[in-house]
């Protein structure tokens, strides 16, 4: 999985660059590994900085506005200035670490609709600076995200779409300026529920599992949103049925609210 991209801001003659994962599949708290290979031009440059992050999609909410920006959530300098010679080949490895929030784009071998995250490449040289294409990679879900997500499906909640949203989910662990928000479709014995939208905020030690309920509207009311959450710890989650728990909790609320 590589890119390669002329700088274009350099004019003839100016260095290529090429960023070659070693693996696209990781994990959230895992590490992706690779190399960049800039590739000198037919003088010798200067290079000012070498970077490389983590970017994603997300979509902001401003106003009546509903836009996409690219945001990136992590970003590490591979080494100083040197000088690249003309028609060289300087070869920086790196491990850049996968934030413990960064979103699932990967259900069950399935990539999912509406995620966009990847490694980009930045190259500072003679007062420029030029950014590569995204490199994508794949996001899996950890074995306690993959317990959470599997018990909806045993459950028979069907997925619908997944987004980023940019913002905060309050009273959570949240760190990163945005946030996944993974939406199902209810089977028929929650008929009173038009869809549940799942999101998970991790650390080193356990994750907030938030789940927002989306009551169908009736006859004679509005549609209206509820919010539960939990927190599961990321080592110790082996030991509760999980489909069991979320069919009483969901139970329970719509029984209250006389959704069901």
């Amino acid at each position: 999985m590589a890119f390669k991209k002329l700088l274009a801001s350099l004019g003839a003659g100016g260095a290529s660059v090429e960023t070659v994962l070693t693996e696209v599949n990781v994990v959230p708290g895992g590490v992706v590994q690779g190399e960049v290979r800039i590739q000198g031009g037919s003088v010798n440059q200067d290079i000012e900085g070498l970077s490389v992050g983590l970017q994603a999609k997300v979509e902001v909410e401003s106003g009546d506005e509903e836009y996409k920006q690219n945001i990136e959530f992590t970003k590490v300098q591979l080494g100083g200035a040197f000088e690249l010679q003309a028609g060289a080949v300087h070869a920086v490895p790196f491990g850049l670490e996968i934030p413990w929030e960064t979103p699932v784009t990967m259900i069950d071998g399935q990539a999912l609709r509406g995620m966009n995250i990847g490694v980009t490449t930045e190259l500072a040289i003679a007062r420029a600076i030029d950014s590569g294409d995204l490199d994508p990679i794949n996001v899996h879900p950890l074995p306690a995200q993959k317990a959470i997500l599997d018990a909806f499906i045993q459950l028979g909640f069907r997925f619908k779409n997944a987004d980023m949203e940019r913002g905060h989910i309050r009273n959570t662990r949240q760190k990163l300026p945005f946030y996944q928000e993974i939406e199902f479709f209810p089977p028929s014995q929650y008929r009173g529920l038009n869809q549940v939208e799942l999101s998970f905020v991790a650390d080193e030690h356990a994750m907030d599992v938030i789940l927002e309920m989306d009551k169908k509207p009736g006859l004679f009311s509005e549609g209206s949103d509820t919010f539960r959450s939990f927190q599961v710890g990321l080592h110790d989650f082996h030991g509760t049925d999980w489909a069991a728990y979320l069919n009483q909790w969901l139970s329970e609320v719509g029984s209250k609210r006389n959704w069901f």
